[in-house]
């Protein structure tokens, strides 16, 4: 099948490489012209597992990228939009979504054969079926549902392992305003025939998407004020109470040979120093944005995110015990992505730790071994150094922030260097016995 690619960053990208490398034709479209070209020389334009590979093989074959939109569509059976939907304030920001629709509906004036638009960017529901179809017959003329079809096919992608979910993915959620367009969307997820599929209308499919990233953001702000409920009861660990609460039927389950099978979802069951990236912060705040719109208050996905933002100063205040006055004290940062094997910090805790801990006067490093947001407001005056090495070898405190598995070499790295500093783990990623001073989220 011919698709055109409405945006070519982590959920446009991966979906187009790994589309093509099921063997479908592919344009990726982007008004950046610096990405077109790192895409087109083969180059991935952000950091992300097996991608670079996936272009290898595919760019210039069955994988295009470029900057013109009308001929992509021209060629395209399936048109997808994958821009962005930023959380602005007090609403979701359809701009660039709006602005794709009115593209393609100026290219289908001069369509030849029936096309299907889909949005797969993030959207809160009725969107598909309101602005993004009113702007399509707008600038279109012609009329959803009989002209071409429009449809909504969210993604299910983790930064740091978007190609293998992409390729392995674990439910493909396909929606449509009619039964043609759905058909269209399952032809082109036919290279996945053993995926369980999910059919349904536009609203619910975007719905979908809200609701399971919600859930994820939910378990962590949990898993938090649990912790802090730990660390005032003194001597439990909220490490060993979520082993407990994992052992569970409902998260583990015993093959008949003794093996066990530990449910994914685990890995939001644990404490941290908060969530971040370009979904769960921006997708509870949506949804928590569209409940006022219809008089509803959405209490609990509010605390789900007052949690979070509270969690970075709980973090701090860990090392606070030790150090009531930061003034010239040396501190290290270790991570900025929000989370490990990707560059993106976006929403990431590393901010708003930095930013705090520059109004208590600390003197900061920081060390992420992928991530060099440089141009960040809040590495104003922060030293971001090459190596774990240079970043712990002279300094008081260090905090850890992401889970890279980098990190768990600290305690040999201290060790050879003869430094004994605080370490604060905002993961739980080590073990406190490796340390003679260490603090921990939920200790």
């Amino acid at each position: 099948m011919n698709i055109c690619i409405i945006g070519a960053g982590y959920v446009g990208l991966v979906t187009g490489a790994c589309f093509a490398d099921r063997g479908h034709h592919v344009t990726c479209v982007d008004s950046d012209p610096a990405k077109i070209d790192s895409i087109c020389r083969g180059v991935a334009p952000f950091h992300e597992g097996g991608l670079d590979q996936l272009l290898a093989r595919n760019i210039g074959h069955r994988l295009l990228a470029q900057t013109t939109l009308e001929s992509a569509v021209a060629k395209a059976d399936l048109v997808l939009i994958c821009v962005g939907t930023p959380f602005r304030g007090d609403q979701i920001d359809l701009s660039q979504v709006i602005n794709a629709a009115e593209q393609i509906g100026r290219c289908l004036v001069n369509a030849t054969r029936y096309k299907v638009v889909v949005v797969k960017s993030t959207v809160i529901p009725g969107t598909t079926n309101g602005a993004v179809l009113e702007t399509l017959e707008r600038t279109s003329g012609l009329q959803a549902g009989k002209d071409f079809g429009l449809g909504m096919n969210p993604e299910f992608l983790t930064e740091g392992c978007a190609v293998d979910d992409f390729m392995s993915p674990d439910r493909i959620v396909i929606g449509g305003i009619d039964k043609r367009t759905q058909e269209v969307l399952l032809s082109v997820y036919e290279g996945w025939p053993e995926t369980p599929r999910v059919l349904t209308n536009n609203s619910t499919a975007e719905m979908i998407k809200y609701t399971s990233n919600s859930v994820l953001a939910m378990l962590i702000s949990f898993s938090n004020e649990i912790a802090r409920l730990c660390s005032a009861v003194g001597s439990v660990d909220v490490v060993d109470v979520m082993n407990g609460v994992h052992k569970s039927a409902y998260f583990t389950r015993r093959l008949p040979d003794g093996q066990t099978v530990v449910a994914p979802i685990t890995s939001f069951l644990g404490a941290g120093c908060g969530f971040g990236g370009s979904c769960l912060p921006k997708d509870v705040s949506a949804l928590v944005a569209q409940g006022k719109t219809y008089g509803l208050e959405m209490q609990l996905l509010q605390s789900v995110l007052d949690i979070n933002r509270g969690q970075p100063d709980h973090f701090i205040k860990l090392a606070d015990k030790h150090y009531p006055s930061m003034g010239g004290v040396k501190v290290a940062i270790l991570g900025l992505a929000f989370k490990p094997d990707t560059d993106d910090v976006r929403e990431s805790p590393a901010f708003p730790i930095i930013s705090m801990l520059k109004k208590r006067g600390a003197i900061i490093k920081a060390y992420d071994p992928v991530a060099r947001p440089i141009e960040h407001p809040d590495m104003a005056g922060v030293e971001l150094v090459e190596t774990l090495i240079d970043a712990v070898s002279d300094v008081e405190i260090i905090f850890i922030v992401t889970r890279w598995a980098e990190f768990t070499q600290l305690s040999g790295v201290l060790r050879a260097l003869g430094r004994d500093p605080l370490v604060v783990d905002g993961r739980r990623l080590l073990n406190p016995d490796g340390f003679r001073r260490f603090e921990g989220i939920g200790r």
